[in-house]
């Protein structure tokens, strides 16, 4: 399998690397508000070597992508985890989150086995606790975003949760969080989290597709709650935090309004042409100012 290829060769290339060199990473252990970015926004898709990229940045997690069965670094496989927990212990950068992008593509409301791989990564993250449970990620986003989008189609939100409750009582069991990041209002988010009735069921909150979508992402994250939120993108279209539309100091105000102080995830936030690494250091240092100032 190539996955199973590939991961041997980067256990080998790893049980011998030194660590690099780059940007301290000062883990936020003593306070909240904790940074990281998207694998798939540093290049690294669903590959371990984004640990390294995150490393040189100097971020403090990576949201980890979890594809179909079979794509490459399945986490499905026992010796791809492996190797994640190895990248995680040299570069000490954690696994922040999981994150379902593919439900874009097979949708959660309409694909056939879309609700088996959200079953899956339910598995995964439990196996995930009980190897490795400093390293073990306790929350996995669901996108509703291209052929996945459910906005404005009450027959979709419905299937939605008909499906969620069939892997709900397993997540709840695990202790695992279903993030649903999507294009809704927060009302109809809630309406989602009421209509499956578990607090496993949770929003992923993105403060740029909210924008994009007219809701006032500052009044909406109050009205969700920190408790029904359980991990933020802090992202911008085409621009550097803190270069377009989002007001972060204002953001920051409402999540703490909301009771929220965890993962700050950046999602995008990149200038056309702009190097990944020094574009993310300084998105890491607009967040860290806003956020931790006073940590």
């Amino acid at each position: 399998m190539k996955t199973r290829r590939s991961a041997l060769q980067l256990l080998c290339a790893s049980s011998g690397a030194a660590l690099f060199s780059g940007t301290s990473n000062a883990a936020a252990e003593t306070g909240s508000f904790r940074i990281g970015a998207c694998d798939w926004s540093i290049g690294q898709k669903q590959n371990p070597a984004a640990f390294d990229v995150a490393r040189e940045i100097g971020l403090e997690g990576v949201q980890v992508s979890f594809s179909d069965p079979g794509a490459d670094f399945d986490l499905r496989d026992a010796e791809v985890r492996r190797l994640y927990y190895r990248k995680v212990e040299e570069s000490g950068v954690k696994i922040a989150s999981l994150g379902m992008g593919i439900l874009n593509q097979m949708p959660l409301a309409t694909h056939p086995e879309s609700i088996q791989w959200v079953g899956d990564v339910v598995d995964v993250m439990a196996a995930m606790q009980k190897e490795q449970p400093d390293k073990a990620p306790k929350i996995c986003l669901l996108a509703f975003f291209g052929k996945g989008d459910i906005n404005g189609r009450p027959e979709l939100i419905d299937a939605v949760i008909k499906k969620l409750k069939t892997v709900v009582t397993k997540a709840e069991e695990h202790g695992v969080i279903l993030g649903i990041e999507s294009l809704l209002s927060a009302e109809d988010h809630v309406r989602i989290i009421d209509g499956v009735g578990s607090k496993n069921i949770q929003v992923y909150y993105d403060s740029a597709n909210s924008d994009r979508m007219g809701y006032n992402i500052y009044e909406e994250l109050i009205r969700i709650g920190g408790e029904r939120i359980c991990q933020v993108h802090c992202k911008e279209n085409g621009e550097l935090l803190g270069h377009g539309v989002i007001d972060f100091p204002r953001f920051k105000k409402s999540l703490d309004a909301a009771g929220y102080g965890d993962w700050l995830i950046i999602e995008g936030a990149m200038p056309k042409g702009a190097d990944v690494v020094d574009a993310y250091q300084k998105n890491f240092r607009t967040l860290h100012q806003i956020f931790r100032s006073n940590a």
